[in-house]
Order: C-alpha cells, then structure tokens, then sequence
C-alpha cells in the first residue's frame, strides 16, 4: 500500500467516525422544560444558529405555548419556521427574536423544522 492510498484510508475512517458521532451521539440531546406556572404562555427561547438549541423543548399539553426564535444568522435555510401540526409557518428575521404561539391540545410529539425541513427539532406535549 502506497503513502498516498494509506492516507486516504485513514481520512476515510475519520470522515465515517466523525459522520456517526455527529448524527447518532451529538443529536441526542436532552429535552428542555419550557418555563411558565402562571396563567401566561410556557415559553421557551430557542436560538437559531446552523440549528435549535434546544431542539427539544417539553411543555404541558392543554397550555398555550410560546416559542421565541433568536435567529442568529442570516442563512437563508433557517429563514422561516414550520410548525405543520398547528398549520404555523413563520419568516424568522436574522438577528431578532420571533414569537410563535400554539396550544397543544393533547400530549403527543410534535415536530417543527426550517422552510426546507433540513434543520429539524421537536416539541413533547406531555399530561
């Protein structure tokens, strides 16, 4: 095996190591509690950057729901938001935070993704 085919190999295997660490141990991440005990929404700010964070956000099923997006760059793939389960779809303006209010009507898994549906996250609705 020569110098050059060695290296390849190598830089293959990283490149496979680093692919599955990135997608089955860096995207799972634990769920953050939205915050709010009062008669207001439970609200939760999630930054958008290259994806969410959190990207999964747990809230109480039957309580209206505010989500403000800080979108924290001018990527046009995070420009909107999209909320398909409650029909909401939202331009997010880079540098600046938008509010997107729902109410989940029964506990359950509910997805939001960017205008394309690259960049993903989730809201658990539970009891």
């Amino acid at each position: 095996m020569t110098t050059s085919q060695l290296a390849v190999t190598l830089l293959g295997i990283i490149a496979i190591a680093w692919v599955n660490y990135y997608f089955f141990v860096a995207g799972r991440r634990a769920a953050v509690a939205a915050a709010g005990e009062g008669p207001g929404p439970q609200r939760i700010r999630i930054e958008v950057m290259g994806g969410y964070s959190p990207a999964i956000v747990k809230v109480r099923a039957g309580h209206p729901v505010r989500l403000e997006f800080f979108r924290n760059e001018t990527n046009s793939c995070t420009e909107e938001v999209v909320l398909p389960d409650f029909g909401i779809r939202t331009y997010l303006p880079a540098h600046q935070t938008t509010a997107v209010e729902f109410t989940p009507k029964r506990p359950g898994s509910y997805e939001f993704a960017c205008g394309m549906g690259m960049v993903r996250g989730r809201i658990v609705a539970e009891s």
